[in-house]
């Protein structure tokens, strides 16, 4: 199967699919707002356009991936293109939406799968939902939903904080955060593609919620580095942004992606992920 992949706001994980589909033969396009990520773009096998700048053209795309993250004023490309893809909604085989798994919310460590209602109570997390709900009131559009738990991957990850040093393994008490591998990001896009189920929903994340200590914690053993001090939540000094992460604390199910998209996990839990990264450093 092959075909033309229009992907808006082809970032870290859309390039990580776009160098997965390039050699298969796919046409893939993909967008971004700045300049200066063209060339990257271009090497991951996609025609890079900026955007929003010039109009993009729909005609012959026979797949789409938004990528790009909703504000407060609403999802940008329902926006400015939302009538555009609806009147075409019947040409598209396949439409995939990467949204997040804090369209959840808080479940107190809890388990929740892709039958659990959002509850957003992070602010991204309720444009998120939002977003979700505004792409599925398209009628007719063939639409795929992924959820996508904390994302990491080659140049992404714990190792180059390790090393720049200053890292602390902040502990509260019971809170688990779900990941997943960029590589397994777009396996999990590719699968469905090639299985299109309009309407489907997804999480994606690795089998193994674990407490972010831990990641931290292996990452210096595989590094042969010192164990990072631990500083308690409520004395961490973090951001804003960093801080509303561990408002919310959820395992995260994907169960789905395996019994219906045949998904085998590159990655199933953090330490195969953070070795295959460790190998891939040692061998440059």
């Amino acid at each position: 199967m092959t075909g033309t992949l229009f992907s808006f706001g082809h970032g870290y994980s859309a390039r990580t699919l776009s160098r997965r589909l390039a050699p298969q033969g796919w046409r893939v396009i993909g967008t971004t707002r700045d300049p200066a990520q063209l060339a990257a773009i271009r090497a991951s096998g996609a025609e890079p356009m900026v955007w929003p700048g010039a109009a993009p053209d729909l005609d012959g795309v026979s797949h789409l991936l938004i990528s790009t993250a909703p504000t407060g004023e609403g999802d940008p490309v329902l926006a400015a293109l939302g009538d555009q893809i609806a009147a075409r909604a019947g040409q598209f085989t396949w439409v995939g939406y990467l949204s997040t798994t804090s369209v959840y919310g808080d479940h107190g460590g809890d388990w929740v799968d892709e039958t659990t209602p959002p509850a957003p109570t992070a602010r991204r997390g309720r444009w998120r939902a939002e977003a979700e709900r505004q792409w599925a009131a398209i009628p007719g559009l063939p639409l795929h939903i992924f959820r996508l738990a904390g994302i990491y991957g080659p140049g992404r990850g714990p190792f180059s904080k390790l090393k720049r040093g200053g890292l602390r393994r902040v502990i509260k008490p019971g809170q688990v955060f779900s990941r997943i591998h960029v590589d397994d990001i777009a396996q999990v896009l590719a699968a469905s593609m090639a299985r299109p189920d309009p309407g489907a929903i997804y999480n994606v994340c690795d089998d193994e919620p674990v407490p972010p200590q831990d990641v931290i914690a292996y990452a210096a053993e595989l590094q042969g580095l010192p164990l990072p001090p631990a500083v308690p939540f409520e004395e961490a000094d973090m951001t804003p942004m960093a801080r509303s992460f561990y408002s919310e604390n959820k395992r995260v199910r994907n169960d789905r992606i395996k019994a219906e998209l045949g998904v085998e996990l590159l990655y199933p839990d953090y330490r195969a992920g953070l070795e295959a990264l460790q190998a891939d450093t040692t061998a440059q």
